[in-house]
């Protein structure tokens, strides 16, 4: 009886200590999450900024086409973000910030809009300069390019 009584003990505690064990992703799975997970920014002490493009390729538009674009970042400091300026080098280019403090690790958009009016066809290069607190590099210039076609020009 004594060993029945062991026995039954000992299955119970080993079927126990079994149940408490979590399971692992097999290499497998951790290739493909390693795959599937975004490539992690460059942390910086204070504000920073890292874009996912610093230039926007318009390609060939037609007239009076959408010219609205956005340049996303992401804030990879440890302090908020402050965007104090937003300034496009001619009045056809005109840029917009977020006015609120990015918090570390979020992402915001500096839009731009290019002027596609008849006035502006043929090909053009326009900057934006935006201003911050970011470290290191408190000002930063984005590009916009593109050809604006004429209006019997085929569109590609």
């Amino acid at each position: 009886m004594k060993k029945i009584i062991t026995l039954t003990i000992a299955l119970l505690a080993f079927a126990f200590s079994n149940a408490q064990e979590t399971s692992k992703p097999s290499k497998a799975t951790k290739k493909a999450t390693a795959k599937t997970s975004t490539p992690a920014l460059p942390k910086v002490e204070g504000a920073g900024m890292v874009y996912v493009t610093e230039t926007i390729d318009y390609g060939s538009v037609a007239i009076n086409s959408d010219g609205n674009r956005k340049f996303e970042f992401t804030n990879n400091g440890n302090k908020p973000l402050i965007i104090t300026n937003a300034a496009g080098s001619c009045g056809c280019t005109v840029p917009t910030f977020p006015k609120e403090p990015i918090l570390p690790g979020a992402k915001a958009f500096i839009g731009v809009k290019y002027d596609t009016s008849a006035s502006r066809v043929g090909p053009f290069t326009k900057t934006v300069t935006i201003t911050s607190n970011a470290a290191g590099s408190p000002s930063k210039v984005l590009t916009i390019k593109g050809t604006v076609l004429a209006a019997d020009a085929p569109k590609s």
